[in-house]
């Protein structure tokens, strides 16, 4: 039985705060791909990862970049909301990531589209404002 679409996303989730990029990427089609439409072109984090692999590396390194920085997930004051489309295959997620960063709390608001084929991710994606990331 192919996971819902809540428990695909709060797996999607975990394993992003766990900051695991081989979970993260099998969860991806072999040629899936995680976009981020809003991000310039020549901003550290990257716009667009094509296929499984590319996503895991890009992955790997944007979560180095993390382990340089204090910062955690506020998972008491973060929120979702997801939205079921007429499309099995889509839905929507609205998120207010609470990020403790140097003892302070930001939020980083963004809304992630889920396009979903045979249980896994085929398209991610995220639109969030770009001067809020590394």
């Amino acid at each position: 039985m192919p996971a819902t679409s809540q428990e695909l996303f709060e797996r999607y989730i975990w394993t992003g705060l766990i900051r695991d990029a081989d979970a993260r990427a099998e969860m991806f089609t072999m040629d899936g791909v995680l976009e981020a439409p809003l991000i310039p072109a020549g901003h550290i984090h990257p716009r667009r990862l094509e296929g499984r692999e590319e996503i895991r590396a890009g992955l790997a390194a944007h979560y180095q970049r993390l382990a340089n920085h204090d910062l955690t997930v506020n998972t008491d004051q973060s929120r979702y909301v997801l939205h079921i489309t007429t499309d099995p295959d889509v839905f929507i997620a609205e998120i207010d990531a609470a990020l403790d960063v140097a003892g302070e709390t930001t939020t980083l608001s963004a809304v992630q589209i889920f396009r979903i084929h045979d249980g896994k991710i085929a398209m991610m994606r995220e639109y969030f404002a770009p001067d809020a990331v590394d």
